[in-house]
């Protein structure tokens, strides 16, 4: 205790504390929804492909020609996870070329934007894979302004819906 200016002040320390969160507080949360849903995409995705969600990265780019999709994993040691994505990516070259796009349909539970053009103009596409060095990636390209708006169409809506924060311009 100290004396000021005649005042008698008790000095104690202050403890703040934060109330415990329930599930029942997260539900107000504007996000709440799109967390939970990222949760089951990333869900869908491993009971799909095999693939662990959290410890590979996904991003997909958009390019003036169509974009890309690019898998690796977060560690260069994984490499039995590293084989796995590289033959996972050329699985999806070689079935989105045939216009097969039943893996993505399984993974997000719906038909993504963009596929049903991919389909109706696959001649006018051209999928190639290349390895990186933690993964590979899937170049997508075309000359056809009908297919490219397709493409542009599938990747900004992988990127909102794996939630990669990858530029949708």
């Amino acid at each position: 205790m100290r004396r000021i200016l005649g005042i008698l002040v008790v000095t104690a320390p202050v403890v703040w504390t934060m109330p415990s969160a329930t599930a029942e507080d997260h539900e107000g949360c504007p996000m709440h929804q799109a967390h939970m849903a990222q949760s089951a995409v990333d869900q869908r995705h491993e009971a799909t492909t095999g693939l662990p969600s959290d410890s590979i990265e996904h991003h997909f780019l958009l390019s003036a020609d169509g974009g890309s999709i690019r898998l690796e994993v977060k560690d260069a040691k994984q490499a039995a996870d590293r084989a796995r994505v590289r033959g996972h990516l050329q699985a999806i070259a070689r079935a989105f070329a045939a216009g097969d796009f039943s893996m993505p349909v399984q993974v997000h539970d719906q038909v993504p934007p963009g596929v049903e053009t991919l389909k109706a103009r696959k001649d006018a596409i051209h999928y190639r894979y290349a390895e990186t060095p933690r993964g590979g990636a899937v170049a997508i390209t075309t000359a056809d302004p009908d297919a490219r708006g397709a493409i542009h169409d599938f990747l900004r809506f992988q990127i909102s819906d794996h939630a990669t924060g990858d530029p949708v311009q």
